[in-house]
């Protein structure tokens, strides 16, 4: 549900964590800052001992001691600010990355990899400097300013309003363009986004494109993407420029008007001349908090920016946490009665009054042509997607009265695509049961033939198998997928197209393990080689989202024409 809270009121929760630091390191420059103030009075005790012919030692000792003590107060600030900075980020960034690990599938199928990496590394970033240096120090020159004013008030009164009229309209111009900035700056870091994931692309299909010849076209691809992130930047740029000229020319224009104005008082006898120098000195040091204000005001638009990209990541829905959620227990079966699903109000139908039943216990095959929805059924068994009409149950409980978390313990899931992630083999083998013991360990790779595997690495369990597994072929990295799911302990097995890369001798023996399992737990798997399921105590066949027969091999060879069919081609039938 999204937050209604302000925008900046959302910035400053991030803050809060931080806040007793922050006020420390703040103060610290607050003091910094007041021994600046004390430069230009102390300036104009030297003009004055000079025009009198007094001793200067005092006025330049205690000019020496605001310098030194204004310098070291202001770095130990500074150094707290960038340290709470880093905080800052490392908090936003682990909420974020915590809020993007319990988003819900169907969400994440519509985001570009690319582009949330670009909203944790990029737009956290922008965030500390806004929470850090935009806002505090916007609050310490906002007291010097308050400050230098009350001492350019104590010197003349006349020449004060001078500065304040040519500053106020200045302010007026500057305050015009922030908005603007804002827009730039969401614009620009939506292009930095895209870049990013057009980038993801090329590097998630590397080797597609290398044997496709694409290099070029992909270098021109992401470089029109950079040029576009490079524009959007520009843009930014330019209008934070005008905003540092427009202040820039306030102070300039104030200068000039003070001293014509200045000069006709002294002339007049109105105004001593070391009063006029102090006051030019005043007005100089007003630069340094004008500037700050604005540029706090910049990163304050640019903080924003980032602010709504972040929340519309936090303000998608999430899913209840389910680490360490446990489901033990016999078996389970599951029931789809009239199940109907499409993956979104524009698309066709899916599921179309999907009705079939799996006992408890034994092995039960989904068939049937590509496109069928196979594969969705898995998708709704493990809640990824939510149906429209229709009952899934398992267990004989409707799926929904499920807590998720102890849903997906009873599940073990292998995907099609049987993902590695990087890491060690070990790491990946425990990656869904981490407290399974090394006896549960061996057991699983025993069974699923991994023995040669480990056997011909350099440190056999503990050895690295690359991004994405990349240094492993297919078909281990499918029974590393099936050891996975297995040492779950699964009530429910999962296997979508387990046996799709493995050779014929692997698959002989993996078709034992899956019967073996078969007699332990209840398991569905999908398959296109029907010689994986010949065996199994029931087959569902699907065709354009819906059941068409249920029954064993034999009978379907005889009773369904459409797998009949199937199984001539694959040489299972005359």
């Amino acid at each position: 549900m999204a937050d209604t809270k302000a925008p900046v009121r959302l910035l400053l929760d991030y803050v809060k964590p931080h806040r007793k630091v922050l006020f420390l390191g703040g103060g610290l420059g607050l003091i910094g800052s007041v021994a600046g103030l004390a430069m230009p009075l102390l300036a104009k005790y030297v003009v004055d001992a000079f025009g009198q012919h007094t001793s200067l030692a005092g006025p330049l000792i205690g000019l020496t001691v605001a310098v030194l003590v204004g310098a070291v107060v202001s770095a130990g600030g500074n150094y707290l600010m960038e340290r709470t900075g880093e905080g800052i980020v490392l908090g936003a960034r682990r909420r974020l990355v915590d809020r993007m690990l319990r988003l819900r599938v169907a969400d994440v199928d519509r985001l570009k990899p690319g582009d949330l990496m670009s909203r944790v590394t990029g737009d956290t970033t922008l965030l500390r400097s806004v929470l850090t240096n935009g806002i505090v120090e916007s609050v310490g020159a906002v007291f010097m300013l308050i400050g230098a004013i009350i001492m350019m008030a104590a010197m003349d009164g006349v020449l004060l309003l001078v500065t304040l009229l040519v500053v106020i309209v200045i302010g007026g111009l500057v305050a015009t363009i922030m908005p603007r900035i804002q827009r730039a700056q969401h614009q620009a870091q939506e292009a930095v986004g895209e870049m990013g994931a057009v980038l993801d692309r090329a590097l998630q299909a590397y080797r597609t494109v290398k044997a496709s010849g694409a290099e070029e076209r992909e270098v021109e691809i992401v470089g029109a993407a950079a040029v576009q992130a490079r524009d959007r930047g520009l843009q930014v740029a330019g209008w934070t420029s005008l905003a540092g000229v427009a202040t820039w020319m306030a102070v300039q224009i104030a200068f000039l008007c003070v001293l014509a104005v200045g000069g006709a008082r002294v002339a007049s006898g109105a105004l001593e001349i070391s009063a006029l120098i102090a006051f030019l000195l005043y007005l100089f040091y007003l630069v340094a908090p004008i500037g700050q204000l604005v540029e706090g005001a910049v990163q304050l638009q640019n903080g924003l920016a980032a602010l709504k990209r972040i929340r519309e990541i936090e303000d998608l829905p999430a899913e209840p946490a389910a680490d360490g959620a446990v489901s033990e227990g016999d078996p389970v079966g599951v029931t789809f009665t009239d199940v109907t699903f499409r993956y979104g109000d524009d698309r066709e139908y899916v599921h179309s009054g999907v009705s079939f039943e799996v006992p408890p216990g034994g092995l039960t095959a989904l068939v049937g042509p590509s496109g069928a929805g196979k594969s969705t059924v898995f998708a709704l068994l493990e809640r990824f997607y939510e149906h429209q009409e229709g009952t899934i149950a398992v267990g004989g409980r409707d799926i929904r009265d499920w807590p998720l978390g102890e849903l997906r313990a009873a599940l073990g899931y292998v995907e099609q695509d049987a993902p590695v992630l990087a890491g060690t083999l070990r790491e990946n083998l425990l990656f869904a049961a981490p407290g399974a013991t090394e006896d549960e360990l061996r057991v699983a790779v025993t069974r699923t033939r991994l023995d040669d595997l480990i056997s011909r690495l350099p440190d056999g369990l503990d050895t690295a198998v690359g991004h994405r597994g990349v240094l492993l072929s297919g078909g281990e990295r499918q029974r590393v997928a099936i050891a996975r799911a297995l040492l779950r302990k699964p009530r429910l097995l999962l296997l979508d197209e387990a046996t799709s890369q493995l050779d014929a001798v692997n698959e002989l023996r993996l078709r034992g393990v899956i019967a073996e399992v078969a007699n332990e737990t209840t398991v569905l798997v999908i398959a296109h080689r029907l010689s994986t399921v010949t065996n199994a105590d029931r087959i569902v066949v699907m065709e354009a989202g819906g059941v068409r027969a249920v029954g064993t091999h034999g009978e379907l060879v005889g009773a369904d024409d459409l797998y009949r069919e199937l199984a001539a081609t694959q040489f299972l039938v005359s």
